[in-house]
């Protein structure tokens, strides 16, 4: 059997192991444990935070308004979406209802923490040269202690698991008011350098 066959199948039976977690509270409210997806030889992984109401419903990563962001954003830096391995830090939706509402509710270090095996069992798996932490919550993942994006945006980092960059995460975008164009542009630079590094590691 082909390497590539026993990743697929290593990887199928971990999201599967996935989809029964318990290992924190947020499961009991959410919809489903939306995990990663993206091909496993992928030259660059992202790391979100959680899924939001709309990947809830879904099952896949990136599919609600960050998501359209985040595809937008990567075309413009020309990046291919179906070429990332695309996952989140925590693979259950965490909220507060107001009316019939779902509010996105940022994890907490214990519920970070909880899903970090997850993380890393995706990581061992595609072993990407080139990982992105997008938006805190990610990047305290990766580096197992709380980090801020302004302190670490722009250059690369060492990891064991591989050389790892952070940028905001696309949903800042969406909430910022002031200078939004400018803060996309940015957003769509750190993409453009993060590919191009990424390209440099695959050499």
């Amino acid at each position: 059997m082909a390497t590539g066959d026993n990743a697929l199948k290593s990887w199928e039976a971990v999201r599967a192991e996935a989809m029964r977690c318990r290992g924190c509270d947020l499961y009991k409210c959410a919809t489903q444990t939306v995990f990663g997806e993206g091909p496993l030889d992928a030259g660059l992984l992202f790391v979100g935070e959680q899924p939001g109401d709309q990947e809830d419903l879904a099952g896949r990563p990136f599919v609600g308004p960050a998501g359209q962001i985040f595809d937008r954003a990567l075309a413009d830096a020309g990046l291919d979406r179906a070429r990332t391995y695309v996952t989140n830090a925590v693979k259950h939706f965490k909220f507060v209802r107001r009316g019939k509402r779902r509010i996105h509710d940022k994890p907490n270090g214990g519920e970070i923490a909880a899903c970090r095996w997850w993380l890393q069992q995706e990581l061992a798996l595609v072993r990407p040269p080139l990982i992105v932490a997008l938006g805190a919550t990610a990047a305290r993942s990766l580096f197992g202690k709380v980090v801020t994006i302004s302190a670490l945006r722009g250059r690369g980092h060492a990891l064991p698991e591989g050389e790892a960059w952070v940028t905001v995460h696309p949903s800042f975008l969406l909430r910022v008011r002031d200078d939004r164009e400018a803060q996309y542009a940015r957003f769509v630079e750190d993409l453009a350098r993060i590919g191009e590094r990424a390209k440099a590691l695959a050499r």
